[in-house]
């Protein structure tokens, strides 16, 4: 490795310490800082430029062959916005004086109306594992802890034990940014937690000390690539042949509780979204729901 890409690695290290320090992001968010910036890092260092020494006009160069090699919009405005803050961190400690990527104006880019599934779908998906085997009761359990609280694939694979309080019917989550919140569970979510709790869980922990909630047969703590191969199988078993993402419980969750009229507020604050706006994609979906049924329906739709 060069000394320039060293030089360019390094205050991405920095940078990224610091945004950790400073707004206790998750190791996804950190990831894809890390990603897109060793991306424009060697981009750079291929036109002899590094982060330090970058022009408006090499990040535009950047930005403008990602676009011609089939970038989406949405992508290129993450991007943008990652290499923004790195500046900005860069323009505050001191180490430049100009921001080369303070004229470069985001692409627009349209809401993105999350994969919606029916409550006929979910009903379907829930019942896919084979709760006669032990792996099927703890998969059927996580996924009717998800769609009954809207947690995160990566705060449902991280619960431990002492977050789950099923006398209350609350999980205690810490989301993003470190911040706790208390989620309460229905009927149907306890009553699998606790057919699970009672045999299963022990069953596959064999007697060592684990913390996880839903522990792999190793004891460790399931991954989020493991957890979503999981929802993929299920969902073909199901006969779902929807393009579904990790998420998916969590936006039926959000959406099928504003369809039933659920106050926007009280969404927000199970999903752990820390502005109104990001929850208020779930009403153009619904909004979109009922334009679809409108014209399937209506005799001049």
């Amino acid at each position: 490795m060069s000394l320039q890409a060293n030089n360019d690695q390094a205050d991405i290290d920095v940078f990224l310490d610091a945004l950790w320090m400073e707004r206790g992001l998750s190791d996804n968010t950190l990831t894809a800082y890390r990603s897109d910036l060793q991306g424009v890092a060697a981009a750079l260092n291929k036109l002899g430029e590094s982060l330090q020494t970058a022009s408006r006009q090499d990040l535009l160069t950047y930005l403008a062959q990602r676009a011609q090699a089939g970038a989406h919009a949405r992508t290129t405005a993450r991007l943008l916005s990652s290499i923004r803050r790195f500046y900005q961190y860069q323009i505050r400690e001191g180490y430049l004086k100009e921001d080369p990527s303070a004229q470069i104006d985001a692409p627009k880019v349209s809401p993105a109306l999350p994969k919606l599934l029916t409550e006929d779908e979910v009903d379907e998906l829930l019942d896919a594992p084979d709760c006669d085997k032990i792996l099927g009761l703890r998969d059927r359990t996580m996924l009717e802890l998800l769609y009954a609280s809207g947690l995160r694939v990566s705060e449902l694979i991280g619960l431990e034990m002492s977050q789950i309080n099923v006398q209350q019917g609350v999980v205690r989550v810490m989301g993003k940014g470190g911040k706790e919140r208390l989620v309460p569970l229905g009927e149907e979510a306890l009553d699998w937690l606790e057919r699970y709790l009672s045999g299963a869980r022990a069953n596959i922990i064999k007697g060592r000390a684990v913390d996880a909630l839903f522990p792999t047969n190793r004891g460790g703590a399931m991954t989020r690539q493991a957890f979503w191969q999981l929802i993929k199988r299920y969902a073909k078993q199901a006969g779902i042949k929807k393009d579904l993402s990790p998420h998916t419980l969590r936006h039926a969750f959000a959406t099928h509780l504003i369809n039933h009229g659920a106050d926007l507020r009280v969404v927000q604050l199970l999903l752990g979204h820390s502005n109104l706006s990001t929850t208020q994609i779930y009403t153009h979906v619904a909004r979109e729901r009922l334009k679809a049924l409108h014209s399937e329906h209506h005799p001049r739709g």
